[in-house]
């Protein structure tokens, strides 16, 4: 569906900040320094109108951790004058998300400016518009899981919404991706299982990019025609050079900038943070058993 306007829009794009009440999350990562880290190394990124929160907030789904990030973030959108825009991941509960972040659609001075779906549910699913480019965040949690599903009438909410262009067309954001590398031990598991219900709510409209987080490693794809953007982890990276049935986690902070309009829209690369301690291993463990294994 053609857009109607050519506006561009650029967007910081950060997802699995694992923060906790200690700000330590379970793998022993000092995940609001690592936070602090990519904020800090992406503050002369030019030109960001909005930022992106795509999922697991809290590691230990409490009220502190995401109360952590959001000051954090919310200083960073503040400081530019944007707002910043969140969605729940698999570590999260509903009741700490809605507490701390409402609607999660949050304008710079920290007003919920978010039009929530109404669902009969706790599901935290919501859209907003800024300058014509329309943002919906998904809820992809199913509760003592890790991978994801958008429900049935999510995905009703979602076609109703998208039945009318948006001036800039439309982003879609939530935790898990639609999209598996299939050489990954794990990602054909963890992800979002109803990935061709979810393809069909969106197909037609104007959607220009889903953008997702869940996966700690950039990767890029398409579903039905739709570019699939995963950000990186900005509490630990996956190592894909693992070797095979095995899962390695490195330290080094990441974030994406997505840049909407123009020639090559939408365009996307990633930020690694200015970390001394990059790549170094965090966890090695076999990804069928989880079972950890000897440091190599």
């Amino acid at each position: 569906m053609p857009i109607a306007s050519a506006g561009r829009h650029r967007i910081l794009h950060l997802s699995d900040t694992h923060v906790t009440a200690s700000g330590v999350d379970e793998d022993g990562v000092d995940a609001l320094a690592a936070l602090d880290r990519i904020l800090h190394d992406a503050r002369f990124v030019p030109g960001i109108d909005l930022v992106v929160v795509s999922g697991d907030i809290a590691d230990d789904g409490s009220v502190a951790g995401c109360a952590a990030v959001r000051a954090r973030v919310g200083h960073f959108a503040r400081d530019r004058g944007i707002p910043h825009v969140y969605c729940p991941g698999n570590h999260d509960t509903r009741e700490s998300f809605a507490k701390v972040l409402g609607t999660g659609h949050l304008a710079a001075d920290g007003t919920d400016m978010g039009e929530p779906a109404d669902l009969g549910s706790d599901e935290r699913a919501a859209v907003s518009v800024i300058r014509g480019l329309r943002v919906i965040t998904l809820d992809s949690l199913v509760p003592g899981a890790v991978h994801g599903v958008v429900g049935a009438e999510q995905l009703r909410w979602l076609r109703s919404v998208l039945a009318r262009p948006a001036e800039a067309g439309t982003v879609v954001v939530l935790h898990h991706p639609p999209i598996a590398l299939h050489s990954s031990p794990l990602m054909g598991s963890v992800n979002l299982r109803n990935a061709e219900q979810f393809a069909a709510a969106v197909a037609g409209g104007d959607v220009r990019a889903v953008l997702c987080g869940h996966y700690h490693l950039q990767l890029s794809g398409s579903l039905d025609g739709i570019p699939v953007w995963v950000t990186p982890g900005v509490v630990t990276r996956i190592d894909l050079t693992a070797p095979p049935r095995l899962e390695r986690a490195v330290t080094g902070a990441g974030a994406s900038v997505v840049d909407l309009g123009g020639p090559f829209s939408p365009m996307c690369h990633t930020l690694h943070a200015r970390d001394p301690r990059a790549g170094q291993q965090v966890y090695l463990v076999d990804a069928v058993s989880g079972v950890d294994v000897p440091t190599e």
